[in-house]
């Protein structure tokens, strides 16, 4: 049977056990991605975008506090109950001190970040809803991390879920986003399993083509300190909406 988005619990996504396999310590991937972003996000003047999305937040941190370097308001969009537990918490009693050495990269890369973390997340906004609820048109810069292929096994509802992140940005507003390179269902700690879609670097390529402009795909190895979740690397992708 083919699992969809529809199809799992995601109010009852596993937090702590997800933390604790892959966000405790910053990885060389994790590093990656900062990087990467972070040549768009250097572009960008800092305050410049009124308003950023990011779509499937969940409980990582390290898109969130990119994005404070150049957006004044950041939407954390997520449909899981638990994951938006998770932020409040963190953005209401401070971010766990695990945090820290993430963002201390991501100002590395990034110097008009502020100061301290606190400040950066004081300009996130948690919101329920997933992909089918987005406004059109309605963000000045999109962020997308290991989500549309973490959520479905259908091709199709993948592709859905893509165009409707590059729809949520105006025309020429640049776009972010990272993959699971080959992952197809998985498990966190002894929990259920969760549906996959297993992408390379020409199924990201394709499904963005036709939407945008100046579309960079690139990909990394898989970094052996992560899971093994079945995944061969991370597919890493820049854009903007095209107008």
């Amino acid at each position: 049977m083919v699992l969809r988005n529809r199809d799992a619990a995601w109010d009852a996504w596993p937090v702590a056990d997800y933390l604790a396999e892959n966000y405790r310590l910053l990885h060389a991937a994790d590093i990656a991605v900062i990087e990467h972003h972070s040549t768009v996000y250097q572009k960008l003047p800092s305050d410049g975008v009124d308003r950023s999305l990011e779509l499937g937040a969940g409980p990582n941190l390290y898109p969130l506090m990119l994005a404070a370097a150049a957006a004044r308001r950041i939407d954390a969009v997520d449909p899981s109950a638990a994951g938006r537990a998770y932020l409040r918490e963190q953005l209401a009693h401070g971010a766990d001190p695990a945090w820290e050495p993430f963002y201390a990269c991501c100002r590395t890369n990034n110097p008009t970040l502020p100061d301290r973390l606190a400040d950066a997340l004081a300009r996130v906004i948690v919101v329920a809803g997933d992909a089918s609820g987005l406004p059109d048109s309605a963000y000045g810069l999109g962020s997308m991390n290991f989500v549309a292929e973490s959520v479905t096994e259908d091709p199709a509802e993948f592709a859905a879920i893509c165009r409707a992140f590059v729809h949520a940005v105006r025309p020429g507003a640049p776009l972010v986003a990272s993959f699971m390179e080959n992952m197809g269902r998985y498990r966190i700690a002894d929990g259920p399993l969760w549906p996959g879609y297993p992408v390379t670097r020409d199924t990201v390529h394709d499904v963005f083509a036709d939407e945008t402009v100046e579309l960079v795909v690139s990909r990394i190895d898989a970094d052996p300190e992560l899971p093994e979740w079945g995944y061969t690397g991370m597919v890493l992708m820049s854009a903007r909406r095209a107008t």
